[in-house]
């Protein structure tokens, strides 16, 4: 069954017609070309497709775009405003938290959930958050520095006024 349904994406709504079947990976790939969100395992092992809802890094390939109505979506291409990286982009390229850069996307959303949450994390605590997370190319000591340094840019940086 097909119906109309309104997605709050990167703070941006999207009303879509989709079929009831239809995860929200294929929806933030296919219909709206977000590139960062990637299918690898198609059963929510890896943290390829992680993006974040209402603040919470979830598998897009196990979620029905259906039930993602009237929640905030986050995807990597919501992250920075454009035209700089967000600090923990920048920490994972200063850091070579990336080869392929297949999984980097569901790290860095992780990492963002994680930072949030606990600001100043342990790195046990960083190990158990990224444990849903996936990589065969860099090498999780790169990413655990990417995450301090990630903190450290973070705290460092100017509060927006409201």
């Amino acid at each position: 069954m097909k119906r109309e349904i309104t997605l709050n994406i990167n703070d941006r709504d999207e009303t879509l017609v989709v079929d009831d079947a239809e995860t929200l990976l294929e929806v933030l790939r296919d219909r709206l070309k977000l590139w960062s969100v990637r299918e690898s395992c198609g059963v929510g092992a890896c943290g390829s497709c992680t993006v974040l809802l209402d603040g919470r890094p979830v598998s897009a390939c196990l979620l029905l775009a259906v039930r993602s109505t009237g929640r905030d979506i986050t995807t990597l291409e919501g992250l920075g405003d454009g035209q700089l990286l967000h600090p923990i982009q920048e920490a994972f390229v200063s850091e070579r938290a990336l080869q392929c850069a297949y999984c980097t996307p569901g790290f860095v959303l992780s990492v963002k959930a994680l930072l949030d949450e606990i600001p100043n994390p342990s790195d046990d605590e960083i190990r158990e958050y990224l444990s849903g997370n996936l990589c065969r190319c860099a090498g999780y000591a790169d990413i655990l520095r990417a995450v301090h340094l990630a903190r450290e840019k973070i705290s460092r940086a100017p509060v927006k006024p409201e």
